[in-house]
């Protein structure tokens, strides 16, 4: 089967200037999808790139990154022309003034307008002051020759105070519409695929509520341990850094109410309807909502390995969670009573995401005896990776004399369904920078709305008596978790 092509969309002149350019996001993600956005013609000739780092590289030494970094696309040799470096002070103006002699100079060789698009790949610490030092230079300016735009990553901030005094910093330099938050799960195709499946398809509407959903359950596992992020992840932990935004992205579009339009207002307004209308629990009551744990050494695909106390840069007495589950609850009209299930954890079983909607039992099942043993509830598995699939589970007749009922699952995959090239999530969410188009990124009250739900229990964790549960590599993470579902009859998903 012959891969279509994208249509090519017009981006224009526009330079992307990188902050942290000698850093481990831009050779792993930036520079390859950009190269890769070259091959597919997505870019004009006259796109060009400027890195800004503190690392003497020089341009040589970054062209070189450039070409180690996206060796595996044909055409990036051909443009290594357009790459630009400039060592500065990321907190010292004189840099800032360097950049806009440095980007007026290549505009000029370019014959492009000022339209500019400012990645910020730093440590999260230097996001304000160096937006707030973009303003004070002037960069930060739209006009008529070009406008300027923003990217940052997360984490957006640590807490909700921390998050509004971001935004605010933010918001001296930059207006909203110029700032875009990223998270690249929101560029995979199977969760953009969730509002087509809910908003192009009337057969799921009527069932889509509390009248027919028993329990929705969203996972986010990883088979992989924290690497060399140890020192990140012992200030972060799994709640924030997957639960305040991957996890809370993810039930937001799976609970949304149908937007207006498919303008990037319209849908925004429905994201932050939801999570205003999750509960946030007392602290007293977290501990029987919320299980954290950390994993111990274990065997994942016949190797041995090490607990999340003996990683590099890891304290081994540390406390940082590696695993959380919650139950939710989502105050409003379509989902009262539904019981909402995430978890996310490190060195799990298998590395997979997904979301399943778990639909109401028939009311009565006239076969007799054991013939309906096998059968299970209606399931609507929505797999967003490893997998980009969709899978609806429902009962059928087994072939033979007696009359055997038993669940089977209908199939739908991306890849083998459709003959146009996929989006890398960085090539996809750049793009759409580039263009202005901000449908996939995150709102400023989407984030402030997040860190409410996360923060009281942020809170309850950094009480040294809050349970902290062991649970060995290659497991599902501590038995602890079921406890939150099977109070209610219920159970996690693993298949």
């Amino acid at each position: 089967m012959s891969i279509q092509m994208h249509r090519r969309r017009n981006v224009g002149g526009t330079t992307l200037v990188i902050f942290g350019a000698s850093g481990d996001l831009t050779s792993r993600k930036i520079l390859p999808a950009i190269a890769s956005l070259w091959d597919q013609e997505q870019l004009p000739e006259e796109f060009s790139v400027v890195g800004v780092a503190r690392s003497p590289l020089g341009t040589e030494g970054f062209r070189n990154l450039v070409m180690r970094s996206a060796s595996d696309w044909e055409s990036i040799g051909s443009h290594i022309e357009n790459f630009h470096y400039l060592q500065g002070d990321y907190k010292s103006i004189s840099t800032y003034q360097s950049l806009t002699k440095l980007l007026d100079s290549v505009e000029q060789s370019r014959k492009t307008g000022k339209s500019r698009l400012f990645y910020l790949a730093t440590i999260p610490d230097l996001f304000g002051p160096i937006s707030m030092l973009l303003g004070e230079s002037g960069l930060a300016q739209s006009g008529p020759s070009g406008v300027a735009r923003i990217i940052i990553e997360k984490p957006f901030g640590n807490d909700t105070l921390s998050a509004q005094m971001l935004n605010s910093d933010m918001h001296r330099s930059f207006s909203e519409e110029q700032i875009f938050r990223i998270d690249h799960y929101l560029g995979k195709e199977t969760v953009q695929n969730l509002l087509a499946l809910r908003f192009s398809n009337a057969v799921f509407e009527p069932i889509w509520n509390r009248n027919f959903v028993n329990n929705v359950q969203i996972t986010v596992a990883e088979q992989i341990g924290v690497g060399h992020r140890g020192n990140f992840y012992e200030h972060a932990g799994a709640l924030k850094d997957i639960i305040q935004n991957h996890m809370l992205q993810l039930l937001s579009l799976v609970l949304m109410e149908a937007p207006a339009t498919m303008t990037p207002d319209s849908i925004q307004n429905e994201k932050v309807k939801v999570l205003s209308s999750v509960e946030i629990p007392a602290k007293s009551d977290i501990a029987t909502r919320a299980v954290r744990g950390q994993y111990h050494s274990g065997v994942i695909n016949s190797d041995e390995v090490r607990g999340y106390n003996e990683e590099r840069d890891v304290s081994p007495t540390s406390r940082t969670e590696t695993f959380v589950a919650m139950r939710l609850a989502v105050d409003n009209w379509r989902w009262a009573g539904v019981p909402i299930f995430i978890r996310t954890g490190k060195r799990m079983s298998r590395r997979e995401t997904k979301v399943v909607m778990e639909f109401n039992r028939a009311p009565h099942l006239p076969f007799t005896g054991s013939s309906a043993r096998q059968l299970g509830p209606n399931r609507l598995i929505l797999r967003i990776q490893p997998e980009e699939e969709i899978k609806l589970v429902f009962g059928a007749k087994v072939p033979g004399q007696d009359y055997n009922i038993r669940s089977v699952a209908m199939d739908f995959s991306y890849a083998n369904t459709f003959r146009e090239l996929s989006w890398d999530a960085y090539e996809r969410l750049i793009l759409d920078a580039l263009l202005g188009d901000r449908t996939l990124f995150l709102r400023a009250d989407e984030v402030i709305k997040a860190w409410e739900i996360v923060e009281p229990v942020q809170q309850a964790f950094a009480d040294p008596d809050f349970p902290l549960y062991p649970y060995s590599a290659g497991t599902y993470g501590p038995k602890e978790s079921n406890k939150l579902l099977q109070a209610s009859g219920y159970g996690w998903h693993n298949s």
